[in-house]
């Protein structure tokens, strides 16, 4: 029997903690393209953990901004958080994807990212826990 992974918040939040640390040892390490593809993991994570507590089935899919969409239906708050997931995607993207770079980020732009990401990310941590219900 194959398994598709796990469905359960607690995973994806325990992953996306981990992500977070790589997110500052990689900045630490002047590693900005890195550690900007590890914020795009840590806010995926924390939005599929978020998505899971609701009833959403796990999809294969990494676009920041359609996760938020989806995170949306339960709380139309989140949709402050749009343009910087847009282009926290494009970090994703420009690291796994060298020949579709437009953007290259520096250690700032890595910074101000994670800095104006960590009110989502709180508030998906603490829902996707069940305490922010």
């Amino acid at each position: 029997m194959q398994h598709d992974g796990s469905s359960y918040p607690e995973d994806f939040l325990r992953i996306a903690k981990r992500d977070l640390e790589r997110v500052s040892q990689l900045l630490h390490a002047r590693d900005p393209a890195a550690a900007g593809f590890y914020l795009q993991q840590t806010v995926e994570k924390h939005l599929k953990a978020f998505l899971l507590r609701n009833g959403w089935k796990l999809k294969r899919i990494h676009d920041l901004e359609t996760l938020l969409e989806a995170a949306m239906e339960y709380d139309g708050a989140f949709e402050t958080y749009r343009s910087a997931c847009q282009t926290i995607s494009a970090l994703y993207m420009a690291e796994r994807y060298p020949t579709l770079t437009i953007y290259a980020p520096d250690e700032e732009d890595v910074r101000e990212l994670l800095k104006s990401e960590r009110g989502l990310l709180e508030a998906l941590s603490a829902r996707a826990e069940g305490s922010g219900d």
